[in-house]
């Protein structure tokens, strides 16, 4: 099969035994493909290496054989953002996430458009706590794995003033009040639930209650093995950086 000017974003590129390149790329119609691009690393700098960096947009040419794509050609649509400290591990979470949930070539075109609103909205410097959490929200739907946020598991309208757990199975589930401070620390109020269902951003206050839920759902669906990013993010010094408290 031949992929002409194909659009797509650069997730992941590593070297392929001594002189090639294995690229990992989410694109606009095919989904994640992997393609083998050969002949890129050496003692001469090949100018096809600087469009196949993590966060680039491209458009390539390649033809698929099996599991891999031969990649015939590439070229930068724009300059992917350039993005420092916390921005640069929140691109890397986004990549990750994007990796480790989805399968090869199985189209994903409201993931693609997801990850270009997010890219945008890094390169913009928009904050990170909600660009994140809309992204996961917007992940988990587009793979078929959301919720509806203004309505609990068995369908009752969320409370604002209650707390909620996110049961990957089920939905939200109310947190009981006679449960404890300690059960209460690790869920959402409904009213972040309910500003994450309508797009609007939510009080610092209700962000890490989102952070939390989230995140126990997307650990359910990666497994036993996380991700390298909250590894990373655990074994950082600065706990006060915004991304940290909001990656923890």
């Amino acid at each position: 099969m031949r992929l002409d000017s194909e659009p797509a974003f650069v997730l992941h590129a590593r070297a392929w035994r001594e002189t090639s390149l294995l690229v990992e790329v989410l694109s606009a119609n095919h989904g994640r493909v992997g393609l083998l691009a050969r002949g890129l690393r050496g003692p001469r700098s090949h100018p096809l290496r600087a469009a196949l960096q993590p966060l680039q947009s491209i458009r390539f040419d390649a033809v698929q054989r099996g599991e891999l794509a031969q990649l015939r050609a590439a070229e930068a649509l724009d300059a992917a953002p350039r993005l420092a400290g916390d921005a640069m591990m929140a691109g890397f979470y986004l990549n990750e996430l994007a990796l480790r949930l989805t399968q090869r070539d199985d189209p994903q075109p409201d993931l693609f458009t997801a990850y270009a609103r997010t890219r945008e909205r890094l390169r913009a410097g928009e904050p990170l706590a909600w660009t994140l959490r809309r992204f996961e929200r917007d992940l988990l739907d587009a793979l078929g794995l959301g919720f509806e946020w203004n309505v609990d598991g068995d369908g009752e309208p969320i409370d604002p003033a209650a707390r909620y757990r996110l049961d990957p199975e089920h939905g939200p589930r109310r947190v009981l009040s006679d449960r404890g401070q300690a059960d209460r620390s690790g869920a959402a109020t409904g009213r972040g639930l309910i500003d994450l269902g309508a797009d609007r951003q939510p009080a610092d206050v209700d962000l890490p209650g989102l952070r939390r839920v989230l995140r126990s759902v997307l650990a359910h669906h990666l497994g036993a093995r996380g991700l390298k990013s909250w590894e990373m993010l655990a074994g950082l010094k600065t706990p006060g950086s915004g991304l940290v408290r909001d990656q923890e």
